[in-house]
Formats: C-alpha cells, sequence, structure tokens
C-alpha cells in the first residue's frame, strides 16, 4: 500500500525479494538480520478484525545464509528446544499442583480429584484460561473462583444441555444460577465450619 493505493511488488519495487512465510523464527530471524531490504507480509483478518502477519520478504541470498545457518546447528537448536518442551511440562505440572492445593484450601469440601481436575483444566499451557493469566500464575483467589465456577458450571449443572438446546447464553447462567451456588457453598461448608470452630475456641 501507498498513499491508500495497493501497488503490484514490481511497482513497489519489491518484486526482487523471495517470500518466507511466518512458522520458523530462526529462518525468519536470521533472513532479516542479512537482507539490507526486507518488507513484513499481513493479510487483514474480518473476522478478528486486525492485520495479521504472514511472512517476510527477503533478499534471495539473504534467504539462502539463512537457511545453510539453520541447517548448520539445526540438531543444537532441536536438542535446545527439547531441553525447553522438558523445563515447560515440569513447571506447567508444579502449577498445577500448586493451584490444585489452592483450590483444596479455598473449598475443602471440593473432592481431590475434581480440584486436580480443575487445576489442570484451567492451567493447560497455550488455552488463555484463566489459569494461565498473571493472577492465576499466582494463585490468586479471585481467578481460582472463577476456574471452579466455570468448572461447577459446565459439570455439574444443566448449562451446556441449555446451550445445546438454543436458549441464550445470559440465560442459561441464569437459570443454572441456583443449581451453581449450591454446589459451591457445598464446597465451601468445611472452610466455613473451620472458621467458625477457630472463632469459637478460647484463646490461650
Amino acid at each position: 500500500m501507498h498513499a491508500n493505493q495497493a501497488l503490484c511488488m514490481e511497482c513497489a519495487d519489491l518484486d526482487h525479494l523471495a517470500y518466507l512465510e511466518s512458522g520458523d523464527a530462526a529462518m525468519t530471524r536470521r533472513a532479516t538480520k542479512h537482507s539490507s531490504l526486507w518488507a513484513v507480509v499481513v493479510r487483514f483478518s474480518r473476522s478478528r478484525g486486525r492485520y495479521e502477519r504472514q511472512g517476510v520478504l527477503v533478499q534471495p541470498e539473504a534467504l539462502e545464509k539463512a537457511g545453510e545457518e539453520c541447517l548448520a546447528d539445526a540438531d543444537l537448536r532441536a536438542a535446545r528446544e527439547a531441553r525447553d518442551a522438558e523445563r515447560r511440562e515440569v513447571e506447567d505440572v508444579e502449577l498445577a499442583a500448586r493451584m490444585a492445593e489452592k483450590i483444596r484450601a479455598l473449598y475443602p469440601g471440593c473432592p481431590p480429584e475434581e480440584a486436580r481436575g480443575i487445576a489442570a483444566h484451567t492451567a493447560a499451557r497455550g488455552s488463555g484460561r484463566v489459569g494461565r493469566s498473571a493472577a492465576g500464575r499466582a494463585l490468586a483467589d479471585d481467578a481460582l473462583a472463577l476456574a471452579v465456577a466455570a468448572y461447577v458450571r459446565h459439570r455439574h449443572t444443566r448449562y451446556d444441555e441449555l446451550l445445546m438446546s438454543g436458549i441464550d447464553r445470559a440465560d442459561a447462567r441464569s437459570e443454572i444460577r441456583e443449581e451453581m451456588d449450591k454446589v459451591l457453598a457445598r464446597w465451601r461448608i468445611l472452610q466455613e465450619a473451620e472458621q467458625s470452630c477457630r472463632s469459637a475456641s478460647p484463646s490461650s
């Protein structure tokens, strides 16, 4: 685009460049480093309402050099990626374990297997769920309460069934509110009972 007008590659003086599709960060980083002229290729997504990166245009010799470099250290990068993947997996398991423990502290009546299921679901990497937010990873009470509420809504009420029947999302949530509150109250009741006992016990 130039002055709100689309230009062909030749008119934009970019027709001598080679296209490198997105997906290989190492190739893209090296190709743009070696290319004295390069451009980002984007496409407008109507569904998301924004431009999204598709790849880059680089000089052919830069693309060739980047390919040679990536080939030369492919084994090293693969080993590093494997180590990073293993480290992330360990971190995710540890996060889910801490999250399940915190859920049980907030909801003592929640069965242990369900607490573990909630934690594993909401802490899944790349899911975009509340467990992957900064508050979720910090085990904030509000974030975990949202995760538990969502689990109860889908697993312990007729919410999904109502949605499948065509009922509006807001109306479905309103209809199952009492069911959900009963489950959450039952899961919290041990905590409330323990707090009452502590409050009633004489101080030494």
